[in-house]
């Protein structure tokens, strides 16, 4: 399915920022955020306060990139360190934000991508997933990609009533260029 299609990762411009949100923010009940760490229970931003302020960290970042597909806006893949200051420890994410856009290859072909541009980019052996045991969606993407399961917090993410499992993946640098050349 997601073979034909054409996935571009860019960086978020400020003439962008208004579409963004809508895509991204307008509807907080949207399915995305029913399983993007949903525990945490963040706020999505308003729509004057992310187009207006100077401080916005989606904004020409490059650890943060919009997903593109055909020139269409669907999503955004992001880094951060775990153990900022030393920035050794790298993790990633994805987020595709119309539920119409899941099961079409679009979140392993983005993270693909992603995965070989931090590589080139960052000089680390290392790059991980965090997630949780309810994410079925994201623990089979981490897997159909090759990374390894490498840690399981079990009964730590408390959601809905119940404790779920924070579920590490990871995968080292010269185990990716094998996979992506294999």
């Amino acid at each position: 399915m997601g073979e034909n299609m054409k996935i571009t990762l860019k960086m978020l411009q400020r003439d962008e920022l208004s579409d963004f949100w809508d895509l991204a923010f307008s509807n907080p009940n949207a399915e995305w955020t029913k399983w993007n760490g949903p525990y945490f229970h963040d706020k999505l931003p308003k729509k004057a306060d992310f187009i207006s302020s100077d401080k916005n960290n989606y904004l020409n970042n490059p650890f943060r990139k919009v997903i593109w597909v055909d020139d269409q806006m669907v999503g955004m893949v992001f880094a951060y360190y775990e153990d900022t200051p030393l920035n050794k420890w790298l993790d990633i994410g994805i987020s595709i934000y119309q539920h119409t856009k899941w099961r079409q290859g679009i979140g392993k072909l983005a993270l693909t991508q992603w995965i070989t541009e931090l590589f080139n980019e960052v000089q680390l052996p290392h790059i991980g997933l965090t997630t949780w045991s309810g994410n079925y969606r994201m623990l089979a993407l981490s897997e159909s990609l090759g990374l390894k399961k490498e840690a399981e917090v079990r009964k730590v993410r408390y959601w809905q009533g119940k404790y779920w499992d924070s579920v590490k993946y990871g995968v080292l640098k010269s185990e990716w260029i094998q996979l992506i050349n294999s």
